[in-house]
């Protein structure tokens, strides 16, 4: 089945075209990556399917409900993880997890613990948020988006700003979640993309430009590393349309 059927999305602001006739599917249960440099269109996308900015044209569907007609119904199954860590600072891991439990009216104890465990969070769960770490405090902002027990889940650049180790760590975490619910990965991280998603979808100034598992669009690029074709599809989409990437 289907999670997300979107077709011919647009999003126009006043002077800029942020999605240009973006059109594509997710399998119920997949690890979907969206993959793009800054300003490629990627959070405008998350922000049109969790309701946060309405679209111009186009269509979209969540798990067969309409995102026009049935907001309200997709809000209950869906939940977002945006770049920044959005937790309340001066409470304890616990203390936010609850908080964000009884805001989705879906306080379950059991579930919670599973929670805590699925997040390694056992060690800091007393401790304010505001004296963790930043790996620490990723975990914590995507186990909150988690509480409400979405069927879809958008993690918008989940490990920005992230050493490499704590960028591992929650790697190995999203992983545990793989195949659990449908995931829609946001990064322009190469090898975060190539490590976690069963399909990629490279995307740059508002286009769709190729989707297919990583080994698909490195044979169809005709290039031997996901970073080579990702630079070769992206440069040829700029010259055909003689765009300046550094304009």
């Amino acid at each position: 089945m289907e999670a997300i059927k979107i077709s011919n999305i647009v999003k126009e602001y006043k002077d800029v075209t942020a999605l240009k006739d973006v059109s594509f599917s997710v399998n119920e249960g997949e690890l979907f990556g969206l993959l793009g440099v800054n300003g490629a269109g990627k959070t405008t996308l998350i922000k049109i399917l969790s309701g946060l900015t309405k679209k111009t044209n186009g269509e979209a569907k969540i798990l067969g409900l309409d995102l026009d007609n049935d907001l309200n119904e997709i809000k209950k199954i869906i939940d977002v993880s945006p770049q920044e860590t959005s937790v309340a600072p001066n409470l304890t891991v616990i203390e936010n997890l609850k908080f964000f439990a009884n805001i989705y009216d879906k306080y379950d104890e059991a579930y919670l613990k599973k929670v805590i465990d699925v997040f390694d969070l056992n060690e800091v769960v007393n401790k304010p948020v505001k004296k963790l770490s930043g790996g620490y405090q990723r975990r914590v902002s995507i186990a909150c988006a988690l509480i409400s027990k979405p069927k879809v889940l958008f993690l918008d650049e989940p490990t920005l700003g992230l050493d490499v180790i704590s960028r591992r760590e929650l790697w190995r975490i999203i992983l545990k979640l793989k195949g659990k619910i449908t995931i829609i990965l946001t990064t322009h991280y190469l090898e975060e993309i190539e490590a976690l998603c069963d399909r990629i979808l490279i995307m740059s100034k508002g286009n769709v430009l190729a989707i297919g598992t990583s080994d698909e669009i490195k044979k169809n690029a005709d290039a031997v590393t996901l970073e080579d074709a990702f630079v070769k599809i992206v440069e040829e989409k700029a010259n055909e349309k003689n765009i300046d990437l550094f304009e």
